[in-house]
């Protein structure tokens, strides 16, 4: 009788992995060399804070071995001790055959060099405000600006939290804010409150566990941002299985993906400053939202690695 092939959770049978035999795989480049072919064979989704094979396989390189990315390419030529090896080894096997993003398998993940631990209670962070902070969010007036002094912003607002980093660098940049951050899922909130606890900023990150501004009464800001579900019914159901593991609730956008949109751009004008504004990411939805309201000068933000996918919009705009 044949032996019963392995399934994955979708029917399709597990990959088997290239053995690996002794001394055949020696420095970290050597390691990352077999994990990008293992994961271009297997046709993973690279999206979860990495671009691309090379950096996924880089990433769990430096992870199993306890460097920092930026420490990769020092070390890039030293071998590894076998244990360490089997440690890696076992990281590229869970990431092929499991298909769960890199970061759920080391907890942790980096943005703008900062790294923030994340678990399957939370997406996987991947934000482009977070540059958006640093290069239209300036001082002295830089050309692009839309916020000239940072320390002069005194209450901001992140909707749809998540982890909460996106609130833990918003109080980095501006440094005398306090930062409320929101989120409909109770555990997400307690996957920030330990972000926020090891970056220490307990006393000016406030915590709100409800939906969109239900929680806040009638609070104002000078900022506002957001990273809100806006995948539409389409996108749900093509989904990768890498996104299909993280939570539903942070990506489900209703059928056109604007439904959490449209109630942000709403209620958004009751809780902005005069001079305040809102900053959102929607993913490559720009010509669906311009169709939508087409009565808003939204302006749309570049960065090194999207176009439109992020609007602002000031106080004074929304009406």
């Amino acid at each position: 009788m044949a032996r019963a092939t392995k399934k994955t959770a979708r029917g399709r049978a597990a990959p088997r992995l290239a053995k690996v035999g002794p001394g055949e795989l020696l420095t970290l480049l050597d390691f990352v060399r077999y994990a990008v072919s293992r994961f271009v064979e297997a046709e993973l989704a690279i999206a979860h804070g990495t671009t691309d094979p090379v950096a996924e396989a880089a990433f769990l390189v430096s992870e199993a071995l306890h460097l920092n990315p930026e420490q990769f390419e020092i070390f890039a030529n030293a071998r590894v001790t076998v244990a360490e090896g089997k440690t890696i080894l076992d990281l590229i096997h869970r990431r092929v055959t499991t298909r769960k993003p890199a970061a759920y398998l080391v907890n942790k993940i980096y943005m703008r060099g900062l790294p923030f631990y994340v678990d399957e209670r939370v997406i996987v962070p991947r934000s482009f405000i977070g540059e958006l902070l640093d290069s239209h969010f300036g001082s002295d007036g830089a050309a692009g600006s839309l916020i000239d002094d940072p320390s002069a912003v005194e209450r901001v607002l992140d909707l749809c939290t998540g982890s909460g980093c996106l609130a833990i660098l918003a109080a980095h940049h501006f440094p005398n804010a306090a930062v409320d951050a929101v989120d409909i899922s109770k555990g997400a909130i307690e996957v920030a409150t330990r972000n926020v606890g090891e970056y220490g900023l307990e006393d000016r990150i406030s915590l709100y566990r409800g939906d969109l501004f239900a929680p806040l009464g009638d609070a104002r800001y000078d900022l506002i941002i957001t990273n809100p579900p806006y995948v539409d019914a389409e996108g749900m159901a093509a989904l990768p299985p890498e996104c299909r593991a993280e939570p539903k609730l942070a990506f489900d956008g209703g059928a056109d993906g604007l439904d959490v949109v449209r109630r942000i751009l709403r209620e958004a004008p009751d809780h902005l400053t005069p001079d305040g504004g809102l900053i959102c990411e929607i993913g490559r939805g720009r010509e669906l939202v311009d169709e939508a309201f087409p009565e808003l000068p939204l302006l749309w933000l570049d960065t090194e690695d999207s176009e439109a996918e992020v609007f602002w919009i000031a106080a004074a705009d929304l009406g």
